[in-house]
């Protein structure tokens, strides 16, 4: 049960209407199943998990100047973000460690930003500190995000805000659901085609009911969302991220855009650059682990004396794959497919082949969808 401490979420009620066993998780009670993490996961896979992400930090950066300002923190060259389009990007440290990981889109005349829930207070807080004054963050405390993840989610929203079918994968809009404005885009973090839902959260609980009397739309935990995404080969902040850790290191370097890679100027832009042209010492890499039996986070990466040479950051057994998966750092001259891995955890030695990710292919809607 979660801790009587922790952040009830807009949704919270409905969660245990609908069965959810609670956790504690980013300071929030959070559902992590319904009726079970495996069912929850291939039902998303084959049909749309509704998921409850309002834990995120959703915010609107604007006033003069809030592009070039947001490119002073982040490496991704706004100049060329078309209207309603998203970006991935990263919050970075002076020494080029990740602060965190976060959608980043173009609204008229502002962005709106979507962070982590564990690390949106710290980043609210560098934002304000690092961005000038004519710049305004606004911490959208009063919305609530919901995802709907998979190949039938496109029907079953489709029925409810018309016109969502048109959007291509990294691009949203406003449409109109249950009677009310939300920002709809096509995104996600679970490998499959779907949405996330911006709404007002004092409309949200009408909204989920609505979802999930569509026939193709269960409510799914975080116990799914989390070996979703270990399949389509996504970190997760705060395991196979953190700030000890570059965006090279990370093999997150396509978030460094074109131009920043030439003009710099954004935090840790030196080291990171020097990354780029001369390679780094550690790499993240996806992980076939031999057997059956997973392995976890923090187990070892060892060399053929035992020494400890690397770790890994997310590991679990694929519902799809039905086999053990991994993600870990590894000295980069392991980095290359088909590479053996040793582990170890508690005491047993597992092998491993370095393997490419996503695990499970992506299926991303990329129709109209821009550069």
């Amino acid at each position: 049960m979660s801790d009587a401490a922790d952040k009830t979420l807009p949704l919270n009620d409905w969660h245990l209407a609908q069965g959810a066993r609670m956790v504690p998780f980013a300071g929030y009670a959070m559902p992590i199943q319904y009726e079970g993490i495996m069912a929850e996961h291939k039902w998303t896979r084959e049909s749309a998990g509704l998921f409850d992400v309002s834990h995120m930090g959703q915010l609107i950066i604007a006033g003069e100047g809030a592009e070039k300002a947001l490119e002073t923190v982040l490496p991704a060259d706004l100049s060329i973000l078309k209207e309603g389009r998203l970006r991935y990007s990263l919050l970075l440290a002076p020494d080029g460690g990740i602060i965190d990981d976060l959608m980043v889109t173009r609204r008229g005349d502002h962005f709106y930003m979507v962070v982590n829930g564990a690390t949106k207070e710290g980043d609210i807080e560098y934002l304000r500190d690092k961005l000038p004054s004519p710049v305004v963050i606004d911490h959208m405390k009063e919305q609530a995000l919901l995802a709907l993840q998979g190949p039938k989610a496109v029907d079953a929203l489709a029925r409810l805000a018309p016109g969502v079918a048109e959007l291509g994968f990294m691009q949203g809009g406003a449409f109109q659901l249950d009677g009310i404005t939300a920002w709809i885009s096509r995104s996600g973090y679970t490998g499959e085609d779907g949405f996330e839902i911006s709404i007002p959260a004092n409309r949200v609980t009408a909204v989920a009911d609505l979802l999930i009397q569509q026939p193709e739309v269960k409510p799914i935990g975080l116990g799914a969302r989390d070996s979703l995404r270990l399949e389509a080969g996504l970190p997760l902040y705060g395991h196979d991220l953190d700030t000890k850790v570059t965006p090279i290191e990370a093999d997150l370097g396509f978030a460094i855009s074109k131009r920043r890679r030439a003009e710099g100027g954004f935090p840790g832009a030196t080291r990171i650059i020097g990354e780029l042209e001369g390679g780094t010492i550690t790499r993240r890499v996806g992980l076939a682990v031999e057997g059956r039996q997973p392995v976890r986070e923090g187990a070892m990466v060892v060399d053929g004396e035992g020494n400890e040479v690397g770790c890994v950051t997310s590991g679990g057994f694929s519902p799809i794959l039905e086999a053990p998966i991994a993600m870990a750092y590894v000295p980069t001259a392991a980095a290359v497919e088909g590479a053996g891995i040793t582990l170890a955890q508690r005491g047993k030695i597992f092998q491993a082949k370095v393997v490419p990710m996503p695990f499970v292919p992506h299926r991303y809607n990329r129709k109209g969808a821009g550069k």
